[in-house]
Parts: C-alpha cells; sequence; structure tokens
C-alpha cells in the first residue's frame, strides 16, 4: 500500500472517530521513542534506504507524528486512537498495530489542544534534475471546526484549566458518596439549605457520575472516565469541590454531624443574620428516630393539645383565683366600661416593690383575688402550658411529667434579647439598643431602622454599620419584614475599654412608611439590666422617635434618662386588652419545677389569665426539654416540635410568663385581708 492510499483510510477513520468527541486528548510518550517505533514496525524489506534516509523518515511525516501520533479520544473509559483501522496492507497494518498498543500502555496526561485546522503537510513537490516533477505524499489532517480553539488563551493555559478541573473532578468523585449527596439534594428540596437550590441540577448530575464512576473496577478506566467526563461537564460541576457546596458534601460524606456541616457551609455562604427555615434532617434519621420513639414507647406522646385546669392537680398551683370567675359574670355594665379605660402604669401610687421569692412565700398564700397589670412590653412574655392529649402516655421530658410550654414566637424563654440573638445580633456586649415591631395580628411592612449619635456625633445606621471610634456595630438590619415574623435591629457595644465617654443617644427612624400601623417596643440593656419601652403609636415617614440617652462615665460607669414618651393607648394582647387589670385564674411554676422537683433548667412563673386566648401555633415541645436519650434524634424532634399541631381546648391556660433568669417587672393588685398594690420584681 502506498503512503496516499494509507492517508486516505487514516483520515476517513479520524472522521468517524471525532464525529461525536467533544475534544481529543494526548497520552503521555515520549516522543522521539514514538517516532522510532513508527519506522521501526515497519516489515522487512517494506522501509528500505531510499537515497540518505528511509522511506517512511521525512521531515513532514515526522512532525505529524510527533505532534498528532499520540492523540485519542475516550469512549465507553476506554482510549482510542487514531490508529485503530483495518488497512488491510501487509506494510502498514503492523505499523498501526505497534503504535496503537504502546498508546493504550501509557496514561492520558492532558486534553489535546491546537490552534490550526491543518495538521501535517499534505503533500510537496521536488523537481528532478531532468526537469521532471515528484510528488511527495504525507500523513495529513485536517481537524473539525468544533476540536480547533479559536481563543485569545494560550495552550498552555487552555491545558493547565483542564487538568484542574479534572484533578478536582476526580477527588470530588473519589472523596463524596453517593449518601452525602443524596442527604444534600434532600435539604434542598426541604428548603433547608441557604441558596441550595441553585445547586440543585448540578448535584443531580453529579450524583449519576458518581454512580458511574463506582461500578468501575479498573484504576486505568477510572481515570479515563474523570479525564472525558471533566472536559464536558463544565467548570461549575467539574469543580464542584471547590465550590462551598463541595466542602458541605466532603463534610458530610466524612459523616460530621449534619448540623454542624451545614453550620461550617451558612459560615461561608450565609449572611450573619441568617436564620435557617427549617430544621436540619433526613429520610434516614427520620425513620431511625419513628424506630427509637416506638421502640421507648413515646408514639403517643408526640399528640399535644393546650392544658387546662382539669390537667393539673392542686399541689402544682401556687394560687387559684376561684371566687373570680363568680364576681366576673355577675359584673354589670357599669364595671365593665369601667375596665376598658385603659391606664398609664407610670401613674400608680404608693406601689410597693417586691421580689417574686417573697411575693410567692409572704403574699400568695392569704391573697383570695389577684389581678396582673397587663402591658404591650409584656407580648414577649404571653405563654401557654401544653399537655399531651392522652393523659397518661410516657413523658418525653428531663421532668417527672408531660407537661412543657411555649412562649409568644415559639421560644422557650422569650423576650426581644432573645429574637436578636436568633437574628445573629450581640447580646452580649456591655451596651445594647435592640428594636422590635411586626409583632402584631396585622403585617407591619414599615422599614424602621435603629440609630445611636455617639459622644463625638457620629451616628451608627444603616448606612453607617461600624463605629471605629467605639467598635459599636449594627448588625441586625431588617428591610422588609416577613409576615408573621417579629423584625429586629440591633446596634451592640462589645468592648467597654473602646466606649467614649458621653452621652449615646438611641432613637428609630422611620425609613420607610409601608402602611404598618403598629409603632415598635425597644430594649436598652448595660449592666444586666434590660429598660424596656413600647411605642404604640405609628410613624410618619422619616420621623424619629427619641428612645433614650445613655450616659457613659469611666469612674460611674452607666446610667440612663428615658426619653420615650409615654403610650397608653390600649392594645389586643392575645384575647385581651392592655393597660388593663385582669383577673388570675391560676399562678403556678413551670411543670420542670412541679411535684417539688429541684428542677431542670430554669424556672418559670406562669400567671393564667382568664380569657386569654392563644392566636399563634405553638411548637408542642422544644429540643430542650426532651430526655438525653432522644438527643441523637434532635434534628427530627426540632421538625417535629413544629410540625405537630397542638390541638385546641376549652379554657386553654395562657397568660404572662418570666424566667427566673431575666430582669423583670410586673404590676398586680394582690387581695386578701387588704388590697396591696405591688410591683413583682423578677
Amino acid at each position: 500500500m502506498e503512503i496516499i492510499e494509507f492517508k486516505k483510510m487514516l483520515q476517513e477513520n479520524f472522521a468517524l472517530l471525532t464525529k461525536d468527541a467533544t475534544c481529543l486528548f494526548e497520552i503521555d510518550v515520549d516522543m522521539e521513542e514514538f517516532w522510532n517505533l513508527y519506522l521501526d514496525s515497519f516489515p522487512p524489506g517494506t522501509n528500505e534506504i531510499f537515497r540518505e534516509r528511509r522511506k517512511a523518515d521525512c521531515s513532514c511525516c515526522r512532525h505529524f507524528i510527533k505532534n498528532f501520533g499520540n492523540a485519542v479520544v475516550i469512549e465507553k473509559n476506554s482510549v482510542r486512537t487514531i490508529w485503530d483501522f483495518d488497512t488491510g496492507a501487509a506494510n502498514y497494518q503492523p505499523v498501526i498495530e505497534a503504535l496503537s498498543m504502546y498508546l493504550k500502555s501509557k496514561p492520558i496526561t492532558g486534553v489535546f489542544i491546537n490552534k490550526d485546522k491543518k495538521i501535517g503537510t499534505n503533500n510537496n513537490y521536488e523537481r528532478l534534475a531532468d526537469g521532471n516533477v515528484i510528488t511527495w505524499e504525507h500523513l495529513y489532517i485536517e481537524l473539525p471546526d468544533k476540536l480547533v480553539d479559536c481563543s485569545s488563551k494560550s495552550i498552555g493555559e487552555l491545558q493547565g484549566t483542564y487538568r484542574d478541573t479534572r484533578n478536582v473532578f476526580k477527588r470530588s468523585l473519589e472523596e463524596i458518596t453517593q449518601e452525602g449527596i443524596q442527604i444534600i439534594l434532600e435539604l434542598i428540596s426541604q428548603n433547608s439549605l441557604y441558596k441550595g437550590e441553585e445547586w440543585g441540577s448540578v448535584l443531580k448530575e453529579f450524583l449519576k457520575h458518581k454512580k458511574a464512576y463506582t461500578k468501575i473496577a479498573s484504576e486505568a478506566e477510572k481515570e479515563n472516565y474523570t479525564w472525558e467526563h471533566s472536559a464536558k461537564v463544565g467548570a461549575a460541576l467539574g469543580r464542584i469541590g471547590n465550590h462551598s457546596i463541595g466542602t458541605l458534601l466532603v463534610n458530610v460524606s466524612k459523616e460530621m454531624d449534619l448540623d454542624t456541616a451545614v453550620r461550617k457551609y451558612e459560615a461561608i455562604v450565609a449572611p450573619t443574620n441568617y436564620k435557617r427555615p427549617k430544621a436540619i434532617f433526613t429520610q434516614k434519621m427520620l425513620e431511625e428516630a419513628k424506630k427509637t420513639i416506638d421502640e421507648l414507647g413515646y408514639m403517643d406522646s408526640l399528640s399535644r393539645r393546650y392544658a387546662t385546669l382539669d390537667d393539673i392537680t392542686v399541689n402544682n398551683i401556687l394560687f387559684s383565683n376561684r371566687d373570680a370567675a363568680k364576681r366576673i359574670a355577675g359584673t354589670d355594665v357599669f364595671e365593665e366600661m369601667a375596665k376598658d379605660a385603659a391606664a398609664d402604669p407610670k401613674k400608680f401610687s404608693k406601689v410597693e416593690d417586691i421580689s417574686i421569692d417573697r411575693f410567692v412565700s409572704d403574699i400568695l398564700p392569704t391573697t383570695t383575688e389577684l389581678e396582673v397589670f397587663l402591658e404591650y412590653r409584656h407580648s414577649a412574655g404571653m405563654v401557654s402550658l401544653i399537655a399531651p392529649e392522652i393523659a397518661d402516655s410516657k413523658t418525653m421530658f428531663k421532668w417527672d411529667n408531660n407537661f412543657s410550654w411555649a412562649y409568644s414566637g415559639n421560644m422557650t424563654d422569650s423576650d426581644i434579647r432573645t429574637r436578636v440573638k436568633a437574628a445573629g445580633g450581640n447580646v452580649e456586649g456591655v451596651l445594647r439598643f435592640s428594636i422590635q415591631w411586626n409583632d402584631g395580628v396585622d403585617w407591619d411592612k414599615n422599614d424602621l431602622d435603629a440609630h445611636c449619635i455617639e459622644p463625638n456625633g457620629f451616628e451608627i445606621y444603616i448606612s453607617h454599620k461600624k463605629s471605629h471610634h467605639t467598635k459599636g456595630w449594627l448588625d441586625v438590619d431588617i428591610v422588609k419584614p416577613k409576615q408573621g415574623e417579629p423584625a429586629v435591629e440591633n446596634i451592640a457595644y462589645p468592648d467597654i475599654g473602646a466606649l467614649k465617654e458621653g452621652v449615646y443617644k438611641f432613637f428609630v427612624h422611620q425609613y420607610y412608611n409601608r402602611g404598618g400601623r403598629g409603632g415598635f417596643r425597644a430594649e436598652v440593656e448595660f449592666d444586666g439590666q434590660i429598660f424596656s419601652f413600647d411605642y404604640g403609636r405609628e410613624l410618619r415617614q422619616k420621623e424619629d422617635i427619641n428612645v433614650a440617652e445613655v450616659m457613659y462615665n469611666k469612674k460611674t460607669g452607666f446610667s440612663i434618662k428615658e426619653v420615650l414618651p409615654s403610650s397608653v393607648s390600649s392594645r389586643e394582647l392575645w384575647g385581651l386588652m392592655t393597660n388593663q387589670f385582669i383577673p388570675v385564674s391560676v399562678m403556678m411554676y413551670s411543670p420542670n419545677y412541679w411535684d417539688e422537683q429541684d428542677g431542670i433548667g430554669h424556672r418559670h412563673y406562669f400567671f393564667m389569665l382568664s380569657g386569654c386566648i392563644n392566636p399563634e401555633n405553638p411548637n408542642a415541645f422544644f429540643n430542650e426539654y426532651l430526655k438525653q436519650e432522644l438527643d441523637v434524634h434532635k434534628r427530627v424532634f426540632e421538625a417535629l416540635g413544629g410540625k405537630k399541631a397542638v390541638k385546641d381546648s376549652d379554657d386553654q391556660l395562657s397568660g404572662l410568663g418570666f424566667s427566673s433568669t431575666k430582669r423583670n417587672d410586673l404590676i398586680v393588685r394582690a387581695k386578701g385581708s387588704t388590697l396591696r398594690l405591688l410591683k413583682i420584681k423578677f
């Protein structure tokens, strides 16, 4: 066979080989050795000396072999070379078989990149001394347009990019498990992963590659698979291991605690005040939790309802206002009208301060009627007692009964401070100013802003969140409140050493009035004291409401001047009107202190109010309450607590709750042999 015929067969085979190929690859060979193999593989007598060199030994063919002879494609994890075809010729068949075998024994080193369409020299001419012209044919191929790179990037740069992508792709396939991918896909489907939906389709595609890669037994074929597919999939999938989602996948695949792994991911991609919308759990975790619940006999304990007086025993009641129901039932219209008039708590005279412990030990035993003065600032302390739907069900809790409680907003120990902390704000600083709005029945879409003017005149607000003078920081900022979710903002000073002496003026600015009429609540905290403010009127567009001025002196410390105007307008709170005295039906400790238990966790004091109805959807239970044996399933129980509806009960026990760990106060009227007006200090 002559070279012109061989060349034509080579070109036809190459066209078939590259018909569906997206790129070519290079085999790692010594090109001089490869060229000599080409020359030496011709059978004896078929590549003899012509003039000075062997017949096949020409510079044009040498250039083709050295520059393109090691180009291959990968199909189904196997290498196919440009030499894989049948010539039927005794002189060329041994040559291409030798070249093919040699290439298939070597590894792939990268993607073949070429800037020119033509590879080699098709033919050239030689004029002989007698004037005749000889046409010399050489090895030659024209690349399809899809295999010619026309970018401005160098071949080395392009090959380096492909190589890096392949290395990351291979490492990801090795380190990330199928189970890990499926877990993250499940979290994405639950909307439990910040911006997870952006990775959904990529992870589904990567899972296909992981399954295919796992089925490959040969290491050589695995190498080929990673080269072939890394060149096709693109940067997002090919370099998935280098992305934040890749870090999460690797951590989960290494069996890191799921909640810890997700928190690490959120620390990279989510804003500081991000709050995950759903609990982290998977189908597998759900199945394991269900198995544990069945085995331990807690299935009947999951159904919950509002507690009533019929559920609790006398020994767990500190006070029961039995006469109050009779008195209210017989109240005439004039008494009802008198109760509608709002009072100003600051105008009460002869109010006696008393600690909660002394109130319980000295006042309650002789009290026959008890009323609390309900203020809107207490709204975060509204609480409901929750009972098991099946009375004799086994307790899941750390204490010896199956009762739990839920504060407003589904918190176990609720106030503005708790919500700020949940939003990512600093509540441990030496000075804190927090505001809250959108916590009423109606959706308050207003954009309120917390501001502070420092002693040197610098103002902290949305446009200047950090003060380099004092290290003060607006670390929580809400622009668009969500329906049914209280909005908070927070300014905190973490370091007393950085504070400057002088006056810190705190105020609220109505940046954008979207029709909300709910006003706001605010807190100022320093030296372990929390000063609460309630502004119940609508703020006009661009209006400023001064709340308080805090004076700081290095010798004398902090002092406060309250400048927020008093608001005595009555607002509805859980079916009751504020700034009025409300009868207490029952007073008790929280269930973790019932039956003379020493108590597990903080003690709470519950004032259950007549006619108080919880309009929210409280959690059936919280992880903080559960026995240690259920900790391993805490993600599932967190979701179950929110998913299990608390069924309505007639005469539900709801009212005001106060934690023993938080400073607060409550004005009460206690009637025994005399009527006393007291301010209980918590």
